[in-house]
């Protein structure tokens, strides 16, 4: 009879199934076993602010994602639609890794940050993207990052104007950005993420 090896011995899981089927390999993944639609949908069942805010239903990163894109489009109306597409899936990799709230983030350090760029190497390369975005549209991305956290924490996340003055600083755009917000069920907000893909991948020339 052959010796069953104690669980010390079996190495661990590193890949997670997802309902598409693939088999994403967390520690080498493959842009061949990126879905979008795999990340869509965890991406709408993953909450902004550890869920943390009002509303009968929680932000999802999906709907920021969303966000984030439109705001970086609204103050830069010239910017390509690879970077939009960029902007949409700058927060991919916490489809499979969740979004650990920025004092987390600051503990967890050096191995959460590797994880991270190797996941959103292979979305970016599923997408199409580059490996590293131009400086240009990398910081317009962040910008509208960070108005969009803004815009949450006084809206839905309960911090006053000046706290989020102080934590999210509101960058100074050409125009006024104006936005409300209105959390989503998961469903709308997959259905959201996936219609705004669908829209700039043809915009950027490739369909699907």
């Amino acid at each position: 009879m052959a010796d069953i090896p104690s669980p010390s011995a079996v190495p661990p899981r590193a890949w997670q199934r997802m309902l598409s089927g693939r088999r994403l390999d967390l520690l080498d993944p493959s842009p061949l076993d990126i879905e979008i639609e795999d990340v869509a949908h965890g991406l709408s069942r993953v909450p902004r602010w550890n869920g943390q805010t009002a509303g009968p239903w929680a932000f999802s990163v999906a709907q920021h994602s969303v966000l984030v894109e439109r705001i970086a489009g609204l103050a830069t109306p010239d910017l390509a639609p690879r970077w939009r597409l960029a902007a949409l899936l700058h927060d991919g990799p916490e489809y499979v890794i969740g979004d650990l709230i920025s004092p987390f983030k600051a503990v967890v350090g050096g191995e959460y940050k590797t994880l991270e760029a190797r996941l959103m190497t292979a979305i970016h390369r599923r997408a199409g993207l580059p490996e590293t975005l131009p400086q240009h549209a990398a910081r317009t991305i962040k910008r509208a990052d960070l108005t969009a956290a803004g815009f949450e924490a006084t809206q839905l996340a309960g911090f006053t104007e000046e706290e989020a003055a102080k934590y999210f600083p509101r960058p100074r755009f050409r125009r006024e950005i104006v936005i409300r917000l209105d959390p989503l069920p998961p469903v709308e907000a997959r259905d959201a993420f996936l219609a705004r893909y669908a829209e700039l991948r043809h915009a950027c020339g490739a369909d699907g």
